[in-house]
């Protein structure tokens, strides 16, 4: 049997990878705090028909053996945390991270992380994300509120009519020593893992921490031009790998052909 048929396939199996993870990114182009994927491939293992600097019959040395590859697989699908553009809505509780930093945020009783600031009030006046998700610490917006500030360094005030304050706190931001190890669970959350590390908190501006842009979201940092570019090049390779199984196919019909 040809190698070559198993060995594209691989490379077919890892390209479908590709391509899903270029649907999914496109998928999310307008996506509020979105971050992009990418698929990182490896080489399988190899067989070492002559191993490189084994010894010859007459004494010398392979410079180079006969090592044949088995294809590739895919290794990860990571979370690329490039800041992404910001877009000004005037919304008094919409933020926008500028830096480093996540927001927590408690769902069903545990903590989830993310990067959208598309912020609201519950009916009990706290603020909380598009699902009811409060943000952390909770803060309930006093019911005769009529201007909210949010400080670059996260404070948020509320004040009346008057000008006169009637609450305030203090927005905390969160974060990873590698974010790329959070795990997605959808509806823009993150939950922290063994590769993520712990979470650190800060206050905005504090150490490498994030300022905060109130009356701003930050948007999606998917290149469209960039995705087209990957899908592309996805279905070029998967196409590549169909005429290597085509080619082998035929090498095999003619030796199947020999005897007539």
């Amino acid at each position: 049997m040809i190698r070559g048929l198993w060995t594209a396939a691989t490379g077919m199996s890892c390209q479908q990878t590709n391509l899903d993870a270029v649907a999914n990114n496109l998928a999310n182009v307008n996506t509020n705090g979105f971050k992009k994927s990418r698929v990182n491939f490896q080489d399988l293992m190899y067989q070492n028909l002559r191993t490189p600097g084994s010894a010859t019959a007459s004494g010398g040395q392979l410079a180079a053996g006969i090592q044949v590859g088995m294809g590739a697989k895919v290794v990860a699908v990571e979370k690329v945390f490039m800041q992404g553009d910001y877009t000004q809505t005037k919304n008094q509780l919409d933020m926008a991270i500028e830096g480093k930093g996540f927001f927590k945020l408690m769902s069903s009783g545990k903590e989830v992380f993310s990067r959208s600031g598309a912020f609201k009030m519950d009916k009990d006046g706290y603020v909380c994300d598009s699902n009811g998700n409060r943000l952390q610490p909770e803060f309930a917006i006093p019911a005769r509120t009529a201007t909210i500030t949010i400080e670059p360094g996260g404070r948020m005030v509320a004040s009346g009519s008057d000008g006169r304050e009637l609450g305030s706190t203090q927005i905390q931001l969160f974060n990873f020593a590698n974010p790329a190890g959070l795990r997605s669970i959808g509806h823009n959350l993150f939950v922290q893992s063994d590769a993520s590390g712990d979470a650190v908190q800060g206050n905005p501006g504090a150490d490498e921490f994030g300022t905060i842009l109130q009356g701003f979201l930050e948007m999606s940092n998917v290149d469209v031009v960039e995705e087209m570019i990957n899908m592309i090049m996805a279905q070029r390779a998967y196409e590549i790998g169909s005429k290597v199984i085509q080619a082998g196919d035929d090498m095999l019909h003619m030796a199947t052909s020999l005897r007539r």
